[in-house]
């Protein structure tokens, strides 16, 4: 089995770690434009090899494409072209799957796309932050898997299970909509926060001294890489905007039961948000 990795960052390293370690690759190909990141990789044994994007396709079984999603978008048409004739098989672990669908949907090759996102990760970047069991026991989103072919959904369906993953089946469109309020509002609200406290920091210089734990946790996001998350940001626009209104309605709910000192309203606010208790324990 040769794999070749597309992307040698956060999920890209942490996928090679644990493919290579539980057997289910024998050799990698690392792709990545940055040099620093290729001998980081090499040096780091992440990967055995790197080579170019063409020669990593034609030499693999399976390809990953790890990068941000734009570059996604962009690659998958021509990789797919190279493909052809062949029993490769493409994944990505991109987290906004309606673009990449419409753009792969008339391809002659599309069966042997398998649109997948691991909901995986965490608020650093690069092969540095690359680590072990990073997927295991979280979900794993096969988008449109109807549209692959069997052989390729099933070998992609191996490798999640290889890595304790599991797997949910979803709509593209459906996929971005829950996204946009399960993960992309957060990393908004978290890069807001962080912008607010900054603004105010350079007037008083005590906040950041006196931010505790419930500071660190909401704003650890804030940490993110921009090169990720701002093609995140504009691939799922339409429903990150609407989750943002909702954010902000709520918000202002909050402000004006705050500003009327209406403690019986906020209380029942907050009841009512601690339900998500249920869903996440």
């Amino acid at each position: 089995m040769t794999v070749a990795v597309v992307g040698i960052g956060l999920i890209g390293g942490s996928l090679m770690i644990d493919l290579r370690k539980r057997k289910f690759a024998d050799k990698i190909i690392g792709v990545d434009t940055s040099l620093q990141h290729q001998n980081i990789a090499k040096l780091c044994g992440l990967i055995d090899e790197t080579d170019t994007l063409e020669n990593a396709v034609d030499r693999s079984d399976l390809i990953l494409l790890c990068t941000p999603v734009d570059t996604n978008c962009r690659m998958l048409p021509g990789i797919l072209d190279r493909m052809a004739g062949t029993s490769k098989v493409i994944t990505d672990m991109g987290s906004t799957k309606a673009s990449i669908a419409e753009i792969s949907k008339d391809h002659p090759c599309r069966g042997r796309y398998v649109a997948a996102h691991p909901m995986a990760g965490t608020e650093f970047s690069g092969p540095l932050a690359a680590i072990g069991k990073l997927f295991d026991y979280k979900p794993a989103i096969i988008c449109d898997p109807e549209l692959s072919d069997p052989d390729a959904l099933g070998f992609v369906e191996k490798m999640f299970n290889v890595l304790n993953m599991h797997i949910v089946y979803m709509n593209s469109a459906v996929h971005d909509v829950h996204v946009a309020y399960v993960s992309h509002i957060s990393h908004i609200s978290s890069f807001s926060l962080a912008l607010s406290v900054l603004e105010k920091e350079q007037e008083q210089q005590n906040i950041l001294t006196l931010a505790g734990g419930g500071f660190e946790s909401t704003v650890r996001l804030a940490k993110s890489n921009g090169d990720t998350w701002a093609p995140i940001f504009t691939e799922n626009a339409e429903f990150i905007i609407e989750a943002i209104d909702t954010y902000i309605e709520k918000m202002n709910i909050f402000r004006m039961m705050i500003s009327a000192k209406d403690t019986v309203g906020l209380k029942a606010l907050m009841e009512e948000a601690n339900k998500i208790r249920k869903i996440l324990n």
